[in-house]
């Protein structure tokens, strides 16, 4: 620690961690500074921070908000279910970011349930390994790879087809070498398909534009910081600015003749630029010809989050789409114009490494255990004999045991639009939408006919994936209550709720950053 309280980067995350009693790294320290959470300060040529400023941050951020979100929400929230000590990077682990996914549950609240511990508000041990886990609203596939982790076995449903993708892919088990082999084979040819083109060099010559134009207008993070004390009006200088910069964009356009036209036709027609869309349709044609069923499969996944990343829209409005965006933009997320995307190599490359990096880190954590997502209404669908045409060792286990409970987090009333947040890969992959078959869907909204027929449905999967559990089941699922559902959901299934854990819902995703809940119901038979 230097004089007047003032330390380096390193230092101060030294003195970060041992403040707030957890890891905080340099890069996180490196955030504030970049985003003008916290004042740089330079002496004798040294990037210095003030403890005591940091010390005021973290009690504003941190500190106080237990305080304050109980006040608001409840003393019945369990802090400890916020899992606020761990960095976005665990929460994120291994195979759990191999595509984005709106609405899904951290793994640590999984494994909270799961595992063998017990704590104050957990007195009792729920399952063992070897034990069968159920989720009938699998999502994404969390509850999946989690129960692979603790070494036990894991049935997913969901009427989604590119859900179910997503679910199966996470917990494949691949042969690295061949999906290494093709990731190159194919970068290679999507670089040799783009050399005839202008578009890389086009966009190269605007990031050179936007580099000047922004480090003179927009520095960084002196504008953030002025822009967070209200030193500046934001809206308004970055509007101006924007139409400052349009003209060189246009010149740029016209100079490379850059086609930037979208169209109606389908959700890839009306979200993507033309440049961008030959470059997906020629990839996922090299990614037909692959041989490997389950290469092909981690290939489509690495398309879609590829396709995802480079929707022509904001960076802000990248999880709930507005309009097209086809020109240079003020973004109020990173505090300067930014840019649609006019290529995905850039995507597709950055993707690749990285999902191999995290099947890697996966499969050394992984289990010998049986997990598998089925397509199907879990209203009705008869698990066994579904299972017995896809993984007949995995039917013959289940009816051997018997299934030991369910982990799942059903969709909440008319909220997200299950197959819509991934549109463009049912346009891409062709898969049938079954939309007709959510539970809950956001077009229905949250009137009473909405919340009536929800009840309805929840209570109908529950008592379908009754047949095939243990008598002595545990269930949990993961709600935000605000219209107290669950007890006649819990009153039509023939079950009871016997706990209810409240938790703080702290990393959300959406822009509304208001204090946030959302209760584990605990299910047993009458």
């Amino acid at each position: 620690m230097l004089t007047d309280n003032l330390l380096t980067i390193k230092e101060a995350s030294v003195w970060a961690s041992q403040f707030l009693d957890k890891q905080v790294s340099v890069s996180n320290i490196s955030y504030l500074l970049q985003y003008g959470k916290i004042s740089k300060i330079r002496k004798d040529n040294e990037l210095l921070i003030s403890a005591d400023e940091l010390a005021r941050y973290y009690k504003t951020i941190n500190l106080y908000k237990e305080h304050d979100w109980k006040n608001r929400l409840g003393n019945d929230l369990n802090w400890a279910l916020s899992f606020s000590q761990f960095k976005e990077s665990e929460t994120t682990k291994h195979v759990h970011r191999l595509h984005p996914y709106k609405g899904k549950f951290i793994p640590q609240l999984v494994e909270y349930f799961l595992d063998s511990h017990t704590d104050d508000f957990k007195k009792e041990i729920f399952f063992k390994k070897g034990d069968i886990i159920l989720d009938p609203f699998c999502g994404s596939g969390t509850t999946l790879v989690e129960s692979n982790e603790l070494g036990m076995n894991a049935i997913g449903i969901d009427v989604s087809a590119f859900n179910a993708l997503i679910s199966n892919a996470k917990i494949y088990s691949y042969d690295i070498a061949d999906v290494k082999k093709e990731t190159d084979r194919i970068s290679k040819a999507l670089r040799k398909f783009l050399e005839d083109k202008k578009n890389i060099e086009f966009e190269n010559k605007l990031l050179e534009e936007l580099k000047i134009f922004n480090d003179k207008y927009f520095p960084s993070p002196d504008f953030r910081r002025m822009a967070a004390q209200r030193q500046v009006d934001e809206k308004k200088y970055g509007l101006q600015k924007e139409a400052e910069f349009l003209p060189v964009y246009e010149k740029l356009i016209k100079q490379f003749n850059i086609d930037i036209k979208t169209g109606r036709d389908n959700f890839l027609d009306k979200w993507f630029l033309k440049a961008v869309k030959d470059e997906i349709y020629f990839v996922f044609e090299q990614i037909k010809t692959v041989q490997n069923k389950y290469t092909k499969i981690i290939l489509s996944i690495i398309l879609s989050r590829t396709v995802r990343s480079c929707r022509a829209t904001t960076h802000s409005d990248l999880a709930t789409l507005i309009n097209p965006v086809t020109s240079t933009y003020y973004c109020k997320k990173h505090g300067k114009i930014c840019k649609p995307l006019f290529s995905i190599a850039g995507w597709w490359d950055r993707y690749t490494k990285d999902t191999l990096k995290r099947i890697l880190e996966f499969d050394k954590l992984r289990t010998n255990t049986y997990q598998k997502c089925l397509i199907g209404d879990s209203r009705n669908i008869d698990i066994l004999t579904e299972l017995e045409l896809k993984h007949a060792k995995f039917a013959n286990l289940i009816k051997e045991k018997r299934i030991a409970g369910i982990f799942s987090s059903p969709p909440y009333v008319g909220l997200i639009d299950y197959h819509e947040q991934h549109a463009y890969s049912y346009d891409l992959f062709g898969f049938e939408r079954n939309d007709n078959l959510e539970i809950g869907p956001l077009i229905k909204g949250q009137g009473r006919e909405a919340r009536e027929s929800y009840v309805q449905g929840i209570a109908a999967v529950l008592n379908n994936c009754k047949r095939f559990l243990i008598n002595d089941f545990n269930i949990f699922l993961v709600a935000n209550d605000k219209y107290n559902l669950y007890p006649e959901i819990a009153d039509k299934s023939g079950m009871a709720v016997v706990n209810r854990f409240k938790r703080p819902v702290l990393n959300r995703t959406e822009k509304d950053k208001a204090p946030y809940s959302e209760i584990i119901f605990h299910l047993k038979r009458k």
